[in-house]
């Protein structure tokens, strides 16, 4: 029923109403008669009655005139969208003698843009300035003079789109700006063509449309004509002069990181800016908008998907004058060139614009359907499209007579193309015609003209089993010919996910866990209140018995039955003669209260006396319990020895815990993990790491676990989140990982890791569209740190030089205007060799940019700034002009400058060598190692392996050391020992000196059991200056190999390296096990006390304390030790062996004999 409604709903009309006009002159006096035509495209609506109008008084026209729509056409919307009212300002001019007809005199124009009905207003009403027309007496008001003024008002009684139509429609505006760098062979000299460009754009879900931006013309570079940047109407209909301007709209500006295009690399920028300022150009700066119903905008999204490249067609077109009355060259184009737009970042989540340079390429159709699997492009039909605009537009406003059969004929191509579905003329109104820049039949033409394309607009030839060549198409390769294009759209494709929303599904996930449990109300809040003040008022009297009996209880005489009964009433009538007792009562009394209102829920007064004794009754019972439950604890807590401080805090835990990793003795390393939790439950960290050795251990169902803690605690810990993901992905949630990846991006938007890792994980489920979107966002955040680096460095390298300057007590600024006398130098000398370099450059004009998110021309303005103190101090004159000037034109005229007003000094000798633009600092790291670095970590190998495989075809990445080593402790995670081992091979290649390789090496000999290369490895390794990192493990594993070796003393010395470093059990351990085999025994027990201290259930150091205590002839503490030992389990037989061995020796020790 709602589509038939949809279906059958009359035509909406659109009401355009001229109220007033003001501040319009005439020909002849200020006083004039006007009137007002209005028009819509090619249709005239109707002319106002003519008014007075005079400096004082407006002329009240309030004319209105209709244009009649259909409320559910697309492209009726879509005329509206892109096509203004246009409003003709008329002077009538008095008759003369003799004269049969009125004269009229044309003074200016203004456009009504119908956008805001199309955005779903009702009424919008505007105060347009009236844009003089040539020879028109309104060229003469001075600026300073109040500008003539149309008010008009544009309306619809229903919106012309309901809530369905506007959720699901979409309002695409293209904005085609200029061509830079075109063909050398094309000059400003002689007849001067027209230029045309094309791209498709979908109607319907079957159909496509070509829209034409007609009119470019060439002109001269930015340094000798400063472009014009409002933007044009895409059909102006009969505007003329600047009403072919769309009101208060721009061009806009973007720094060339932010944009979406291509040049955008460092190398490109010299030419970008040189194309920009010395070059020709052809600007268009026209702005298209083109409404797409709910079908064409699913199209349009299909078609990205399938192929990311979308055809801007760029032609060379005779000019209109040029071709009249030639209808076979009609529509005729050459130098046919085409930029492939990469429309993929409007599937990213969110994006509804994108801008960018794009370069142009010579068209063929054989690299048209390799690069947009399209069979053929809309070249001659576009052309011939232009070709009508722009003659329609070369002449007067008005259509001219030599045209109108050309305008019916495309008018029946059209209507013959397409069904009609503007509605027609309906009480006065008028009909819309369709759009002329484009038309929904192209699709069926292009078979007919596919083959004469190619030779007629290509200029290029064929060869059997070859592609076509365009030869003039290849002057645009030739020329690096580029365009700056802009798309935009009403509401993404794709729509992004707030924060809020994200945060509300990772809490369903994981609800949110308090740190500290809910203080409760109620019954059982008053019974602890009841405790607390039994407890309080417990202790009050212990004190006042105390004060009373102290010194007769310090005696140790023996007390009777009757001392104490004396005590006890001299005690009761002190509290009730001095009021304590009423005191006490009072402070217990509240708690009572609140127990008979919160737990027997007695809130009124008893009715029948018995009901009221059988309640008390209960209550005494109830709360002498109670009070016997608070004196209990009151006492058990003083009884209870206090508990002792740990020895170990959460740090030693956790460097135990990797110890153990490492040893693999995951028990005695689950054990070090849960104990850090039973300390502090509420810390997520706790749980991070034990999940992430869980995970290590392939214990993926605990690691789930242990991550839910995590973000329970702590919704936005951006590891839990990110390691939940990895989870969620590895068991296949992966709607539920990908809630988690864009959370922990929503967490910190400036996380490289965050970005990096949704990017891994989109490329695990197949979306590239994706996963680009992502690692361009951490690309852009890792450059920005590297520029913030730089910067850094800079201002400490600064203030170091600074400092060093004031030591050695030279002067830092140049003396002030009249302080200078004898033989002071001139100010631009004393500056230049004085001054010290602002704070954003350490030395003088050499840095161009110092910021990665700004525009070219604000860091040409920086650079400038820079560059200005060092020619005078106050920045003024002719020489701070004359800098300024040529850092914005010719940067490399800084270094001549410099030169020639330099000083004799050395410490400027060297500004003629530094460049114009410093170069953009290169990240250290990619953002995928950055990744690998913390994957590795917590032992995330599926996504470690997906790092490492985009880093080996990063451009600044590939097989190097770095990623060599990354991928052995991959494979040491792993267990693939030999993998390791070629690969460790591989990144020695690469530097012989890398400490961290070596070790690696030590570890796979070490694990295949190769002890001899295995110490080779490690003493190399810490024979090199620099440390490796993780220096603990090599320690405990070379010592190890030396006590088997029985090098007992380089085993001790090694142990004992480990213990400075980061003591542990096993660390000390071994310094005890070296002193007992070199028979010194005291500095073994001291050894082994030390590491019984740290791991008081280790086995091995309670048989060698009872060895020690053996030899030393202890018979008590060695059967302790070894009773100890064997209630802990000892393991090793030959340990267990040698302390028998020497009991039998002895003849003590073991309880058994």
């Amino acid at each position: 029923m709602d589509q038939d409604n949809i279906q059958t709903r009359p035509p909406e009309p659109i009401t355009i109403t001229v109220l007033r006009a003001r501040n319009l002159k005439g020909t002849k006096a200020d006083s004039v008669q006007v009137m007002v035509k209005v028009e819509f495209g090619e249709k005239t609506l109707g002319d106002s009655p003519k008014v007075e109008c005079s400096p004082e008084v407006p002329a009240e026209l309030n004319f209105s005139t209709t244009i009649n729509c259909t409320y559910d056409d697309p492209l009726a919307l879509d005329e509206i969208a892109h096509k203004p009212v246009v409003l003709t300002v008329i002077e009538g001019l008095p008759k003369e003698k003799k004269q049969k007809e009125e004269k009229t005199a044309l003074l200016g124009q203004c456009t009504v843009d119908l956008l805001p009905l199309v955005k779903g207003e009702t009424k919008h009403k505007y105060t347009l300035v009236v844009n003089p027309l040539p020879g028109s007496p309104l060229e003469g008001i001075p600026p300073e003079h109040a500008k003539p003024e149309l008010d008009v008002v544009v309306s619809v009684n229903e919106p012309l789109m309901d809530s369905p139509q506007v959720s699901s429609g979409n309002l695409m505006t293209i904005t085609m700006e200029s061509l830079l760098s075109p063909p050398e062979s094309w000059t400003l000299a002689g007849s001067q063509y027209c230029y045309a460009a094309a791209l498709p754009i979908p109607v319907t879900a079957e159909k496509e449309a070509p829209i034409i931006f007609a009119g470019g013309a060439l002109k001269p570079g930015a340094d000798k004509e400063i472009p014009n940047k409002q933007k044009k109407w895409a059909m102006p209909g009969s505007a003329q002069g600047n009403a072919i301007y769309i009101p208060d709209s721009f061009v806009s500006s973007d720094s060339i990181e932010d944009e979406d295009g291509e040049l955008r690399a460092k190398e490109d920028r010299d030419h970008r800016m040189n194309s920009e300022s010395e070059k020709l150009r052809v600007p268009w700066n026209t702005e298209r908008r083109c409404y797409m119903e709910n079908s064409a905008v699913k199209s349009f999204q299909d078609k990205i998907a399938k192929c990311r490249y979308w055809p801007v067609e760029i032609m060379r077109l005779p000019p209109p004058a040029a071709n009249k009355g030639k209808k076979d060259e009609e529509g005729s184009i050459s130098y046919h060139g085409v930029a492939y737009i990469n429309l993929a970042p409007l599937l990213y989540p969110g994006v509804k614009r994108i801008r960018g340079a794009y370069r142009v390429h010579a068209y063929t159709d054989h690299a048209l359907h390799e690069k947009t699997k399209r069979k053929t492009g809309y070249g001659e039909e576009a052309g011939r499209i232009a070709f009508n605009i722009l003659n329609r537009n070369s002449a007067s406003p008005f259509p001219k007579k030599a045209g109108k059969e050309k305008d019916e004929k495309k008018e029946k191509e059209v209507k013959k193309g397409r069904s009609m579905s503007i509605a027609s003329q309906h009480h006065g109104g008028h009909t819309l015609n369709p759009p002329e820049d484009y038309s929904v039949s192209a699709k069926s033409e292009m078979g007919s003209h596919m083959a004469s394309q190619t030779i007629k607009s290509d200029t290029g030839s064929e060869v059997d089993g070859q592609a076509p060549v365009n030869v003039e198409g290849q002057q645009y390769v030739d020329s690096k010919s580029y365009i700056m294009l802009e798309i935009s759209l009403t509401s993404p494709l794709i729509p992004k996910r707030p924060p809020e929303e994200l945060a509300r599904r990772v809490a369903e996930y994981i609800p949110p866990r308090p740190l500290f449990p809910k203080r409760t109300d109620g019954a059982q809040r008053s019974v602890e209140d009841f405790h607390n003040q039994v407890a309080s008022v417990a202790n009050l009297i212990l004190d006042e018995f105390r004060d009373q009996f102290g010194d007769e209880l310090k005696t140790e005489e023996p007390q009777s039955n009757e001392s104490m009964e004396t005590r006890r009433q001299k005690l009761i009538y002190e509290l009730n003669s001095s009021g304590k007792y009423f005191a006490f009562k009072e402070q217990l009394k509240h708690a009572v209260v609140k127990i008979v209102r919160e737990k027997y829920l007695k809130t009124t007064t008893f009715d029948n006396r018995q009901e009221l004794q059988t309640f008390l009754s209960e209550l005494y019972v109830y709360l002498i319990d109670q009070m016997h439950v608070a004196l209990g604890r009151s006492l058990a807590l003083e009884d209870q020895p206090p508990v002792p401080t740990p020895l170990t805090d959460s740090a030693q835990l956790k460097h135990f815990a990797r110890e153990a990793e490492v040893n693999e003795n995951f028990e005695l390393a689950t054990k070090y993990y849960q104990e850090r939790i039973a300390r502090n439950k509420n810390d997520p960290t706790n749980w991070f790491e034990y999940g992430t050795f869980c995970l290590y251990i392939n214990d993926i169902t605990k690691a789930e676990e242990c991550f839910k803690e995590c973000i329970a605690i702590d919704q936005k810990h951006l590891q839990g989140l990110l390691l939940y993901g990895v989870v969620c992905t590895l068991l296949e949630k992966h709607e539920a990982a990908e809630t988690f990846f864009e959370a922990a991006t929503c967490v910190d938007p400036r996380s490289i890791l965050a970005w990096t890792m949704l990017g891994l994980f989109y490329d695990t489920v197949n979306n590239e569209i994706g996963a680009e979107m992502a690692y361009i966002e951490a690309n852009k955040l890792n450059q920005a740190a590297a520029w913030s680096s730089v910067r850094q460095q800079r201002e400490e390298e600064m203030a170091k030089d600074k400092k060093d300057m004031d030591v050695t007590g030279e002067e830092l600024e140049a003396p002030h205007p009249g302080d200078q006398g004898g033989l002071a130098p001139p100010p631009a000398v004393a500056t230049e060799t004085k001054q010290p370099s602002p704070p954003s450059s350490d030395k003088p004009p050499t840095s161009a940019r110092s910021g990665g998110g700004r525009s070219m021309s604000d860091r040409r303005q920086s650079a400038t700034r820079r560059s200005e103190p060092h020619l005078h101090p106050d920045n003024s004159g002719t020489g701070s002009k004359l800098k300024s000037d040529s850092s914005m034109s010719r940067p490399g005229s800084q270094l001549k400058l410099g030169s020639q007003r330099g000083t004799p000094q050395p410490a400027d000798d060297t500004q003629e060598e530094q460049p114009p633009r410093e170069p953009t600092p290169i990240p250290k790291c990619s953002v995928y190692m950055q990744a690998i670095d913390w994957l590795l970590e917590v032992k995330a190998v599926p996504f470690t392996e997906r790092a490492l495989a985009h880093e080996l075809l990063t451009p600044t990445g590939g097989p190097t050391s770095d990623y060599h080593i990354c991928y052995a402790r991959l494979k040491l995670q792993k267990k693939e020992f030999n993998d390791a081992e070629e690969s460790l091979t591989e990144a020695l290649q690469f530097d012989h000196q890398n400490p961290d390789a070596w070790a690696l090496l030590g570890h796979v000999k070490y694990m295949t059991g190769d002890t001899n290369n295995a110490r080779d490895c490690y003493e190399r390794t810490i024979s090199f200056v620099s440390d490796a990192s993780e220096m603990h493990s090599i320690y405990l594993r070379l010592a190890s190999i030396y006590l088997q070796d029985r090098k007992f003393e380089d085993a001790k010395n090694t142990f004992l390296l480990a213990c400075k470093r980061s003591p542990s059990c096993v660390s000390w351990l071994g310094v005890g096990i070296a002193c007992y085999r070199l028979d010194e025994l005291s500095e073994a027990e001291d050894a082994l006390s030390e590491a019984n201290i740290l791991n008081n259930t280790d086995p091995e150091v309670w048989a060698y304390l009872s060895l020690v205590c053996l030899k030393t002839g202890r018979q008590l503490e060695s059967e302790q030790a070894y009773k100890y030992a064997l209630k802990v389990n000892l393991q090793d037989q030959e340990l267990l062996a040698e302390i028998q061995e020497v009991q039998q020796a002895v003849g003590f020790g073991n309880p058994e004999f």
